[in-house]
């Protein structure tokens, strides 16, 4: 059956009841400079489908695969390996779901892929608490924010200079539409504890991320400390979940709520998504998280079952009622987190992070022979800042050129900073090869 579109006089009658005089209303708060008069510019007209497919099929010959060589690109999104089985697990019916059941109980499969989740990164993080997952990193983020100005009732988020810009815009983002101040200190490689000294009375939460987006490992434990005696609560935050199989996780540092990107296990780079937010806190702040839990019980002759325990999404209560309108996730993402954890375990999660430190040690060992090359970062888990003689964006066009994808510039996240156009920040992981590192230092020597 073909979709009918509204008539016009549907339309009027539906306009006149909501006071309305006409469509173009609803975008009375976008800038005119920001709407469109007429067909988007530079965008062809419509063509036939094999048109259309052959023109799809050019550009994506233009993309470059992450296995296609030599690949050092970190900053929130990794390149790991993930076993087949895992793949082979996701399509089992019993656990596959892309998206929220909205009658859980009937899908028992998905509750308990959800409350199993929930268990692997409390323990990940130290935490005692964990919901079933968020929509990615930056969001989680952003959610934590808010969430702490809900618990501390204080209206004035701080964030470190080393949280990932992505992250940052993020969470200004949500701030902004809630009233919220938010602070951020200028960018720094190693700075996570500056926070300490812009605490004050009125700051609900610090927001600092370790490993940081430079790669740098800080102890957090002395800003939440601070935090805790200026009222404040500590949001610790990951890009790299696999880093906590071998550094100190948040629920140690004192955090009161960690959150971070879950892509690293489980699921490839796909672009930049879907991927899967990981969100977790004390047992004390449950009612105040955002997203949904899903809880063990037995049903009525005795057996073990789950059920969703805790619902503060909008989908589940009155909208003006929940503490999130935008904690979804990718089931899917979430379901192939599990299994892979599920197939490493403690013990191989624990040797899949040496493997990765020890790599990117290898790493920054052979970058730093490199004349003119300087290491900046000084305690990291697999990624890392270094800075070049040269301006970060012609030596990595360069490198590219010579078959080496050599990772991400600063000055992409920091555009017209002075002091992070020669900066470029690398990332080695267990799918780097001796021979990759090699590759690398000799073409970065030839460019430099």
């Amino acid at each position: 059956m073909r979709y009918l579109p509204l008539t016009p006089e549907d339309r009027a009658a539906m306009l006149e009841t909501i006071g309305a005089a006409s469509v173009d209303a609803f975008y009375e708060d976008v800038p005119a400079s920001a709407r469109l008069r007429g067909p988007v510019p530079d965008l062809p007209m419509h063509q036939g489908e094999l048109a259309v497919e052959r023109h799809m099929s050019r550009l994506a010959g233009k993309n470059r695969p992450a296995s296609s060589g030599p690949f050092f690109v970190g900053c929130g999104a990794y390149k790991h390996h993930v076993p087949a089985s895992v793949d082979h697990i996701i399509q089992r019916s019993e656990f596959l779901t892309t998206y929220t059941p909205y009658q859980p109980e009937i899908a028992q499969g998905t509750l308990q892929t959800l409350f199993e989740f929930q268990t692997q990164v409390a323990e990940l993080t130290a935490m005692d608490v964990a919901n079933a997952s968020m929509y990615d990193g930056s969001t989680a983020c952003a959610e934590a924010a808010l969430m702490a100005c809900r618990v501390t009732r204080r209206n004035k988020v701080l964030l470190s200079g080393g949280l990932h810009p992505h992250y940052a815009d993020a969470t200004r983002t949500l701030c902004e539409a809630a009233g919220i101040n938010v602070v951020q200190l200028p960018p720094t490689i190693d700075g996570e504890l500056d926070l300490i000294d812009h605490l004050d009375a009125d700051s609900a939460c610090v927001i600092a991320q370790s490993p940081n987006v430079f790669g740098s490992i800080t102890d957090l434990t002395p800003l939440s400390d601070a935090a805790h005696d200026k009222g404040a609560l500590m949001v610790s935050v990951f890009t790299e979940a696999v880093s906590l199989g071998l550094i100190k996780p948040p629920g140690e540092m004192g955090a009161d709520i960690a959150v971070g990107e879950g892509q690293s296990i489980g699921n490839a780079l796909n672009f930049g998504g879907p991927y899967v937010g990981l969100f977790a806190a004390r047992q004390k702040l449950v009612r105040q998280m955002p997203g949904r839990l899903a809880g063990e019980t037995v049903d009525a002759a005795g057996d073990r079952g789950f059920v969703l325990t805790l619902s503060t999404r909008e989908q589940h209560i009155r909208r003006d009622k929940a503490t999130s309108n935008i904690c979804t996730n990718s089931g899917l993402c979430a379901l192939a987190f599990t299994a892979h954890m599920t197939l490493l375990g403690q013990k191989g999660l624990s040797r899949l992070a040496r493997l990765n430190h020890e790599a990117a040690c290898a790493l920054a060992d052979a970058l730093s022979e490199v004349k003119g090359v300087e290491i900046l970062t000084p305690r990291f888990f697999n990624e890392f800042a270094f800075r070049t003689p040269k301006p970060a964006d012609a030596v990595l066009a360069e490198l590219d050129h010579r078959g080496v994808i050599g990772g991400v510039r600063a000055s992409r996240f920091y555009p017209g900073d002075a002091a992070f156009e020669t900066v470029i920040i690398a990332c080695a992981t267990e799918y780097t090869t001796p021979a990759d590192i090699a590759a690398y230092a000799k073409a970065l020597g030839e460019v430099l």
